[in-house]
């Protein structure tokens, strides 16, 4: 069988022509409603639309001071930004609450921070011209509000401490949280560095040295990040959550307001299906696109892609990935983590000084055991080797070598956001 497949790569389509396969199948998400008219979806989903919840405006009045909690430029390709437009008309327009009152905060975690740019394109330009668009600082000053009962120490931006906080995010699979979106804009979102170690370090087994095996994409029950992430959002008070789902189109598919977890969890119940495809074999080579700009604008955030990609490819078997990473690697400490590798002490290492980028870095790594991997990128060879695959800046290249004779085959374009999941398996 032949198939071209056709991949995005940044802002390009890179053509990759499979010839002689056994088979191949393209995995896409399943087809997704799109919302037609946003104005009146939003006005649903604060007003009768409400998950276990009163209304957003029994919830706020005109007196309160009040922080919108949104995410980062990386969540960009969400339109956050046409939301808060509609919420920062209903709040000052419908229920009078003033500008000055209103502040937007951006979820950072500990992602660098953003140009007055990103803060406009985050925010929307209604908001950004008319109230205060700050970022989250992770090292900066932090109120504490509890400790879970796994031992983190909750501390949070102080602008969600004794104010109405609403939570605006997009709900997307999660290689460690199960799912994003909800809580997570509360933790990491707007935690301190320290809160968010003691949370993430959770991703580590144990007893072995491997990732915890209940930590991962689409895993939420018993998940000790999940589980932990609850019960930090929930020392907050959170009047109410908006959650965004978006369909490979970029448009809106599922706005779902309310309760902070009730609604949240309905927002991953819709995702689910639309996102995750059920498959009843691996196959022995996986072509699969991180889905283009924006998602592959670096190592760190693109690296989902390979990771659910993975999941379709057999023990030994091989894969075509595409992620272009204009900002190279990303987060900063990401590569600070190859020598430790190169020494083969990555393990402890990582467990004696814990990072978010270094535990990404780790799962990388441990993923990329699995077979062989070729990376098209722009990103060093120098790099990529050590981590376990071999990149490739050149089309021809890439492919060169690749036998696809009486091979079965997958092809995911969107691998950012398509999850498989095998028969019998998940």
């Amino acid at each position: 069988m032949d198939y071209t497949a056709k991949m995005k790569y940044g802002t390009e389509t890179v053509e990759i022509e499979v010839k002689g396969a056994k088979s191949v199948e393209v995995l896409n998400p399943d087809a997704m409603p799109e919302i037609e008219d946003v104005a009146e979806a939003f006005r649903a989903c604060v007003e009768e639309g409400a998950i276990g919840s009163a209304p957003l405006k029994d919830k706020v009045s005109a007196s309160d001071q009040v922080t919108i909690v949104v995410s980062d430029i990386t969540r960009s390709w969400m339109h956050q930004g046409d939301i808060l437009t509609l919420l920062g008309h209903y709040l000052h327009d419908e229920m009078k609450v003033p500008f000055e009152n209103i502040t937007v905060l951006i979820a950072l975690g500990t992602h660098r921070k953003s140009s007055e740019q990103e803060k406009e394109i985050i925010a929307g330009s209604y908001m950004y011209s008319n109230v205060t668009v700050v970022d989250h600082d992770c090292d900066g000053e932090c109120t504490y509000v509890g400790t879970t009962s796994r031992g983190t120490e909750v501390r949070v931006n102080p602008l969600i401490v004794g104010r109405k906080v609403i939570v605006v995010g997009g709900t997307v699979h999660h290689m460690m949280a199960g799912f994003g979106g909800g809580r997570k804009n509360i933790l990491p979102g707007v935690a301190s560095r320290q809160t968010v170690r003691q949370n993430h370090q959770r991703a580590l087994d144990p007893n072995i040295a491997h990732s915890d095996p209940r930590v991962g994409c689409a895993l939420l029950e018993n998940n000790p990040i999940n589980e932990d992430m609850n019960e930090a959002a929930a020392l907050v008070e959170v009047a109410y959550g908006i959650n965004i789902v978006v369909a490979t189109s970029g448009k809106f598919s599922g706005l779902f307001g309310g309760d902070l977890y009730e609604a949240w969890k309905e927002s991953c119940l819709f995702q689910k299906k639309c996102y995750e495809k059920w498959i009843d074999h691996e196959a022995d080579i996986v072509i699969v696109s991180s889905g283009g700009a924006p998602k592959d604008m670096n190592l760190y955030q693109g690296c989902k892609g390979m990771m659910n990609g993975m999941r379709a490819m057999k023990e030994g078997g091989q894969m075509l990935w595409l992620c272009k990473c204009p900002e190279g690697c990303g987060a900063p400490d990401y590569t600070a983590w190859l020598e430790p590798l190169k020494e083969d002490r990555l393990d402890s290492a990582l467990r004696a000084d814990f990072t978010i980028g270094g535990f990404i870095f780790y799962l990388t790594v441990e993923t990329l055991k699995k077979g062989e991997c070729r990376i098209m990128t722009t990103i060093e060879n120098d790099t990529t080797g050590p981590m376990g695959m071999q990149g490739y800046t050149d089309a021809t290249d890439f492919v060169k070598g690749i036998d696809f004779t009486d091979k079965t085959v997958y092809v995911i374009p969107y691998g950012g956001s398509v999850v498989p999941m095998v028969q019998g398996v998940d």
